[in-house]
């Protein structure tokens, strides 16, 4: 039966994905219980498009950008709340004291300082270890577009984490 074939493509899908689509989001959001849930809500729509994406040539490729398409529409949604919130609660406007050395050291709090788009590139390339093709094809960007939006994240994360340790994040992958 074709359903059932269709079923256990999917199924098969699933587990070979699900875990690097969920790590992706994790990345993305900085938020574990959240990557799951964009992991999960991905897979939903790739299923109701099964029937033509089982056919298609990369569709890992498209689970990816549908996992960076959620990823942004939550931290959009994330920030709209948290201005909601502080704009409840505040008497007097917030007051930056400067950077928390602790989130500086940490490379997912890192992350989650630069704009979405470098923050994607960097981690597509150099935690997914995605060719610069393969990440523009699930950003649905340029190459030019990945190789400019990386390099500039990494100089981002440079000024934040220091020189040392962005260069064993490169090598890192480098040595992968």
């Amino acid at each position: 039966m074709l359903l059932d074939d269709a079923s256990a493509e999917f199924h098969d899908f699933f587990e070979r994905h699900y875990a690097e689509l969920a790590r992706l989001a994790h990345l993305l959001t900085g938020e574990k219980d959240a990557a799951d849930d964009l992991a999960a809500d991905a897979l939903v729509a790739l299923w109701q498009r099964w029937d033509r994406l089982r056919t298609a040539q990369h569709p890992v490729a498209y689970a990816r950008g549908v996992v960076a398409n959620l990823a942004r529409e939550w931290i959009r949604s994330a920030v709209r709340e948290r201005r909601r919130v502080a704009l409840f609660w505040s008497r007097s406007p917030e007051q930056l004291d400067g950077p928390d050395v602790a989130g500086v050291l940490d490379v997912r709090a890192a992350l989650t300082r630069l704009p979405f788009r470098k923050r994607a590139c960097v981690v597509l390339r150099h935690a997914l270890d995605l060719s610069e093709k393969e990440t523009a094809a699930a950003l649905g960007i340029s190459v030019g577009t990945v190789k400019s939006q990386t390099s500039k994240g990494m100089a981002e994360l440079e000024r934040i984490l220091g020189a040392a340790a962005v260069g064993e994040l490169a090598a890192g992958r480098r040595n992968r």
